[in-house]
């Protein structure tokens, strides 16, 4: 496998063992309606399902993520290349139009969709499940069970949306921030330190959020519906699961604008805006070390 790959696959599975705590605080935020709380996981009453519920959902993006990550910048790797042969270095991208980077930002978000999107129903169900007596697996098999192929791709479009508008400036504003830190240098090609990659970072994981938010809490309310959840937490007696799913992206959207209007479009940006600059902070760091590691003389 190329450096890249690993790289990737390590510094995004390291990123959701870290961030998947305030992942969990997000997606509650998302899928709760206005003046009220989620009828999500209570807290739960003895340690270890205390501790447990610190990763809860985090088994699917632990495997899913990292591949999504490979996929991700290896996409965005080869076709920025092919838009820019010159390039010598994928973490040195100085004088590379950020056009381009932005373009295969979006070609690599558009890439991940084969993973993301059944990754995300999973983990989006699994931290709503009730009493935190589910599992990833477990809500996979539900799944699967109701809906085959297309019930894991619920909500796939806007998916797949989020992440080619989202990870376009996710590569974008690194990148820009990257150089900005870097200006004080001579050298464009120097080395980042520690500092400015870690504040890079984050700015892009900031950045990413911001620009993608709304389409997210709509991506997270379409695939959290509680008539959905009821395959994962149990059905009531006489509860049958839905045959098919009527609720569109659109029609989830307009029922958000009436339900809490631009307000509820940006519910748990604060505890999203943190993770995302922990999260990517740490994932970039990652990843530029164990490029330059693959880079050195062995």
């Amino acid at each position: 496998m190329s450096a890249d790959f690993w790289a990737s696959y390590v510094s995004g599975a390291i990123g959701i063992l870290i961030g998947n705590r305030l992942d969990v605080l997000k997606v509650r935020a998302q899928a709760s309606s206005a003046g009220a709380r989620s009828s999500a996981t209570p807290e739960p009453k003895n340690r270890v399902q205390k501790f447990t519920s610190l990763f809860r959902g985090a088994a699917a993006p632990i495997l899913g993520y990292g591949a999504l990550n490979s996929i991700l910048f290896m996409s965005f790797n080869r076709s920025l290349k092919l838009m820019d042969p010159s390039i010598f270095d994928f973490t040195k991208l100085a004088g590379v139009d950020l056009g381009k980077i932005w373009m295969a930002g979006a070609i690599g978000g558009l890439a991940t969709f084969v993973v993301s999107a059944p990754s995300e129903l999973v983990k989006c169900r699994t931290q709503l499940v009730v009493d935190g007596q589910g599992s990833s697996y477990a809500v996979f098999k539900d799944i699967w069970k109701h809906g085959r192929i297309r019930g894991l791709y619920y909500g796939g479009t806007i998916t797949s949306l989020r992440d080619a508008f989202g990870y376009g400036w996710y590569f974008w504003s690194y990148e820009l921030s990257k150089r900005l830190l870097l200006s004080r240098q001579p050298d464009p090609f120097a080395s980042p330190s520690t500092a400015d990659i870690l504040i890079s970072g984050g700015i892009a994981g900031i950045v990413t959020w911001v620009s993608i938010y709304p389409l997210d809490v709509v991506k997270t309310r379409l695939q959290t519906q509680p008539s959905l959840r009821l395959e994962s937490q149990g059905l009531l007696p006489g509860s049958t699961v839905p045959s098919r799913y009527d609720q569109t992206s659109l029609g989830m959207a307009r029922e958000i604008w009436h339900n809490s209007g631009l307000r509820g479009f940006y519910r748990g940006l604060g505890v999203c805006s943190l993770r995302a600059f922990v999260v990517n902070a740490v994932q970039w760091y990652a990843y530029e070390r164990i490029m330059a590691f693959f880079r050195s003389p062995q």
